[in-house]
């Protein structure tokens, strides 16, 4: 978790919402640091503790290597900004983002990608498979959803909510991947373990040589162990995860403005 204090807190915003602006905005730094960004496109939000019915958003236009914890854009599930912004926000990530923080308030961070990996495996008949161990983290625990294009359509947002269900990550069909988390940095430790499982996979298929297989006891049994924290990767609801605070170490050396600012 980033320090509130790095930076002082801004006038007329708690020390809770900043924490959080610091934590997204280090998502979105750590996605363009690991080329998991798609020009300006894809999307990731973070709910503002105590205010209900509100979340942050990327501003539309800007790399995600230049995203600060205040150019972020805090809007109502109304899609009406809720601070004073000059920046607008993408339509089709206000649709996929509102529809999940307003349906899961148990959600505190919704992060969706266009890795090639990730749209690959997302346009093969067989989806994800169980063939390696970032995979089995996610056995019987990856939702999908059929592609409907652009999400510009709100009505989307219903199938795309019973789609996910109370699974943590979801593939969308033709199009990416979606991650949730009850922090952001679980969320983005999703994201980056779920496209390295895609990556595997379709390296494991040009292959051409048959796959060893992994028995179904075992599949499950790795895919509990990650969510109990026994790997010491991320502890299920715990924000403050040793990998997290690692990878921040990644951001202030390489980037010429601070993410917290």
């Amino acid at each position: 978790m980033v320090s509130a204090h790095a930076v002082a807190v801004p006038p007329n915003m708690t020390e809770t919402e900043w924490r959080i602006r610091q934590d997204l905005a280090a998502a979105y730094r750590l996605i363009a640091h690991f080329g998991m960004d798609d020009s300006i496109y894809t999307h990731i939000s973070a709910r503002v503790d105590g205010e209900e019915g509100a979340f942050l958003i990327n501003p539309y236009g800007h790399l995600f290597r230049d995203i600060t914890a205040s150019s972020l854009v805090k809007v109502g599930f109304d899609g009406q900004p809720l601070q004073d912004s000059p920046y607008d926000i993408n339509p089709a990530g206000f649709t996929i983002h509102s529809a999940i923080h307003m349906a899961r308030p148990d959600i505190a961070c919704v992060l969706h990608t266009h890795t090639v990996a990730g749209v690959a495996v997302s346009s093969l008949a067989c989806g994800l498979q169980p063939v390696n161990q970032w995979a089995l983290q996610f056995y019987n625990r990856v939702a999908y959803h059929e592609y409907e294009g652009i999400a510009l359509d709100h009505g989307e947002r219903e199938r795309l909510v019973a789609d996910l269900g109370e699974h943590p990550v979801m593939i969308l069909r033709n199009h990416g991947l979606l991650t949730t988390g009850f922090s952001v940095s679980q969320a983005f430790i999703y994201m980056l373990n779920l496209d390295r499982a895609c990556r595997v996979q379709l390296a494991i298929q040009s292959s051409g040589q048959a796959v060893h297989p992994v028995s179904e006891a075992v599949s499950e049994h790795t895919a509990r162990q990650y969510a109990s924290g026994e790997s010491n990767r991320l502890a299920q609801g715990n924000p403050d995860s040793r990998e997290w605070r690692a990878l921040l170490r990644l951001l202030d050396p390489v980037v010429p403005t601070s993410f917290r600012s």
